[in-house]
C-alpha cells in the first residue's frame, strides 16, 4: 500500500500550471462524468462506514468494504474480510460501551458516538481504483474521544464503490476515552 513511503502522486485532474497562470495556481481539467460518479459514490461509502457505525449497526458497517475488504489500525493486525472485519468491530464496539459504562462517576448515560469526517482528499483516482485521505473527529457523551485519518483504497464493485483496504491512524485520544486505546495512538 503506499503509505509505507511511497510519495503521493499529484491527483490525476491536475495538469502544470499553464502559460499565463500565476504561479502556485494549478490548471484543472475538467472532470469527466465517471470520474464524478465515482467521487460522489465513494463519499457515500464513507458517510454509510461512519452514519453505521455511529448508529451500531456493524453489519451496515462492513459492507462499506469489499468481500476482501481489509482494515487495519495501526499498530495491529489488518483484519481481512467482512466476517473478520465484523468481528473486530464488535469486540470494539463491546468494550467501547464496558469503558463507558464502568468511567468514574458514570450512571450509563445513553451511549453516544459522533463520527466527523473532513478534509477528504481524492489523492489518485482511477477507473479500478482510488486512493483517498479523510481526517476524522469522535465525540462521544464525554466530549472529544479521538481524532485521526483515514487513509483508505476504494475499488469499484457493481454500481458501488468500496474500500479495498482501510489505515486507520489515531493521532490523539482523550485520556477517558472510551473508543480509541492508549496503544493505537500515534507516538504511544
Amino acid at each position: 500500500m503506499y503509505w509505507g513511503g511511497e510519495q503521493p502522486k499529484e491527483p490525476s485532474w491536475r495538469t502544470p500550471r499553464a502559460r499565463g497562470t500565476p504561479p502556485g495556481r494549478p490548471t484543472l481539467r475538467r472532470m469527466e462524468l465517471w470520474q464524478l460518479t465515482a467521487r460522489e459514490r465513494i463519499r457515500d461509502t464513507l458517510a454509510r462506514y461512519n452514519w453505521s457505525g455511529d448508529a451500531g449497526h456493524l453489519d451496515d458497517m462492513a459492507m462499506a468494504f469489499d468481500e476482501d475488504g481489509e482494515l487495519q489500525v495501526r499498530g495491529g493486525p489488518a483484519h481481512r474480510g467482512r466476517p473478520a472485519i465484523l468481528a473486530f468491530l464488535g469486540g470494539t464496539v463491546q468494550d467501547a460501551d464496558a469503558a463507558a459504562r464502568s468511567a468514574p462517576g458514570s450512571t450509563a448515560p445513553r451511549r453516544i458516538v459522533r463520527h466527523n469526517l473532513t478534509n477528504t482528499r481524492f489523492v489518485e483516482l482511477h477507473p479500478t481504483q482510488a486512493r483517498v485521505e479523510s481526517y476524522f473527529t469522535v465525540l462521544t457523551e464525554l466530549g472529544l474521544d479521538h481524532y485521526g485519518r483515514y487513509r483508505d483504497v476504494f475499488v469499484p464493485v457493481g454500481d458501488e464503490w468500496l474500500i479495498r483496504h482501510r489505515f486507520v491512524s489515531t493521532d490523539w485520544r482523550s485520556p477517558s476515552s472510551t473508543m480509541a486505546p492508549p496503544s493505537v495512538v500515534r507516538g504511544s
